[in-house]
């Protein structure tokens, strides 16, 4: 009788299964997911992915930055000297390719030409007295009258935004299975989404890959050394000039290497191009530098504006900072818009100067001739994070209140410009000795500058 009893819902129906049916198998699969995910994500590696297994990317993190508390009140009471009163060098950048983002190091190789690495590249847009379109095309002839002209953040403040990495060979990550290289690599990134759902696709994998301010990027691979003759004919690469300033440098144009994106991205509608200095031709500095007998060798520069190293005084920076009107776009200088290699303490009267030897024993005592102030263009009024320019500062401010020298009257100068001196050789080729960050300045002569135009 009990099994008549039985509801018929109980003998036609299905059973309703609980929500822990359902949660407690799918909760455990997400458990398992999430740590595989995170630790091997399913995105496509990138060209910067696969360089990390032979290299190491040069440079310092930015929570270990030198500058990343440069505005703040402590920073703004240090005096930046040790206990025996010198200046010190708290950062040092390079600027592997011209206007485009830097790289802080804590260490780095001098040479004749300023620091390794240091304005390898420059990009280079096509000039003619008619228009040219971006793939070099123009009405009529007259293709003779073309010429490249550098470009920089003055006329695409976006290029701010252009990161830079230098891969550096790892001995340590050379395996059996891996190949040890004995190339430097740099890799090119600029933002770049594609419409559509491929675009939808590229941000998801950034945010996986690299958090929620991930980004998606496009990514440009270049050597470090001067390709070979070869590499040179087979890449399609060709020798020609670019103006930079009111000088003509033969270089290598490597146009081949850059996306149609990054014109775009740059809003660049002249053909553009990307030129390798080349180490053969470099160009020889005179002006307020020292004579050949004076150095012991012709000082050089490649793709710097005029001078082998630029030097930022973090006292004068303060002190101009201190007196520049501010805005909602400016709230204060960063030093990095002034674009310098070596960042120390001190004044601007330095005429010959010495670092002495460092923590490491690489480095040895440098001396350097401080050959001019550094004159003022309107690249600092671009934002070295986010690319945006202001209006105004701070060059009024710059021409306002740092006209100080003669040979550059009602411009704004802020900065040293500097050329190395190496002693026991006068081979160019030999010449080269270590900084690093830490290292003490002993002011060996001080005076008074005058610029001399170019």
């Amino acid at each position: 009788m009990e099994a008549a009893n039985i509801s018929a819902s109980a003998l036609g129906e299905p059973a309703r299964l609980s929500f822990g049916f359902y949660f407690l198998p799918l909760a455990t699969v997400i458990c398992f997911l999430l740590p595989v995910l995170y630790l091997f994500p399913p995105i496509p590696a990138t060209t910067s992915d696969a360089l990390l297994a032979t290299h190491s990317k040069l440079g310092v993190a930015p929570p270990k930055s030198s500058l990343r508390d440069q505005s703040s009140a402590a920073e703004q009471q240090k005096t930046g000297t040790d206990a025996a009163g010198a200046a010190k060098v708290k950062a040092l950048c390079v600027y592997p390719i011209k206007s485009c983002r830097g790289i802080e190091v804590t260490r780095s190789k001098l040479l004749p030409t300023g620091l390794e690495f240091d304005r390898l590249y420059t990009f280079a847009q096509l000039k003619s007295p008619f228009p040219v379109s971006s793939d070099g095309g123009g009405a009529g002839d007259g293709r003779d009258t073309h010429s490249w002209e550098f470009v920089t953040q003055r006329q695409f403040p976006q290029l701010a935004t252009v990161k830079v990495d230098v891969y550096v060979p790892d001995a340590t990550k050379s395996t059996v299975f891996l190949e040890k290289s004995s190339d430097a690599w740099i890799v090119l990134r600029f933002p770049w989404r594609e419409p559509g759902w491929k675009g939808t696709m590229q941000w998801v994998a950034a945010k996986i890959r690299d958090g929620w301010r991930g980004e998606p990027e496009m990514e440009v691979l270049l050597p470090v050394e001067f390709p070979t003759d070869k590499e040179i004919e087979d890449r399609g690469y060709t020798r020609e000039d670019v103006r930079v300033w009111k000088e003509m440098v033969p270089a290598l144009n490597m146009e081949k290497e850059l996306p149609e994106e990054l014109s775009r991205y740059l809003s660049v509608s002249n053909k553009l191009a990307l030129f390798r200095v080349d180490p053969g031709k470099l160009r020889e500095v005179y002006r307020c530098a020292p004579t050949r007998e004076e150095a012991g060798y012709q000082p050089v520069v490649g793709f710097q504006d005029a001078y082998p190293l630029h030097l930022m005084n973090m006292s004068s920076l303060q002190d101009f900072d201190a007196q520049v009107p501010k805005d909602e776009e400016l709230q204060h200088l960063d030093v990095r818009r002034f674009r310098s290699n070596i960042i120390a303490y001190d004044e601007e009267s330095w005429k010959s100067v010495k670092f002495t030897q460092g923590t490491s024993k690489v480095t040895a005592p440098t001396k350097f001739q401080v050959s001019c102030r550094t004159v003022r263009c309107k690249m600092p009024n671009v934002d070295p994070v986010t690319g945006a320019r202001h209006g105004v500062e701070p060059d009024r401010s710059l021409r306002k209140l740092r006209d100080v020298d003669e040979g550059a009257p009602r411009m704004g100068c802020l900065g040293m410009q500097m050329v190395p001196l190496f002693e026991g050789t006068d081979r160019v080729e030999y010449m080269q000795a270590w900084l690093e960050v830490g290292m003490a300045v002993e002011v060996l002569e001080r005076g008074e500058h005058v610029y001399i135009k170019q």
